[in-house]
């Protein structure tokens, strides 16, 4: 059994800093992604105390057009599906980088799946097999909650989740 221990007293960097080598860690060795992204929604949820946070992966849908499905998250209830450049995780999936959103209700087509979410930050998981997979999502009841440093530490929490599952 893990746990996820990270000093709460310290700058956002260094939260991150202590995170990171400790969800690789929990992921290691371990293939199952649904299995994966469960561990580090819940990992990031405790230690960062955001909101919501939740993968949403790519899905062909029976009349064969793709979208967003929801996968393993944190937090309360959540849309289902996205469409492809809909919404803030859309709009990450169609342009393939990250997208920080400070304040949601200046984002056009933002997508309200709860109405205390405040900021998002969004971030591709992109297979160098298989191209974006899903995208990770995280949301603050605070506006002006994400920054380069969430966007830069969150990018390499994504790839080492993508190194997990080939």
């Amino acid at each position: 059994m893990h746990s996820i221990a990270v000093n709460e007293n310290g700058d956002k960097a260094t939260r991150y800093r202590e995170l990171l080598p400790q969800i690789r860690s929990l992921i290691e060795g371990e293939t199952d992604m649904t299995a994966n992204l469960a561990n580090v929604a819940a990992a990031l949820k405790e230690a960062m105390e955001f909101f919501w946070v939740g993968f949403y992966l790519v899905k062909d849908t029976p009349s064969g057009e793709q979208q967003l499905v929801l996968g393993p998250f944190q937090g309360p209830v959540a849309c289902t599906r996205i469409c492809y450049g809909r919404g803030v995780c859309g709009t990450a999936w169609k342009s393939g980088k990250s997208v920080v959103v400070e304040d949601v209700e200046q984002f056009p087509g933002h997508i309200a799946c709860s109405s205390l979410s405040r900021s998002e930050i969004v971030v591709p998981l992109q297979s160098e097999e298989r191209g974006i997979v899903g995208v990770l999502d995280i949301d603050s009841t605070e506006t002006g909650t994400f920054d380069e440093v969430d966007r830069e530490y969150l990018e390499m929490l994504c790839r080492i989740i993508c190194e997990s599952v080939k």
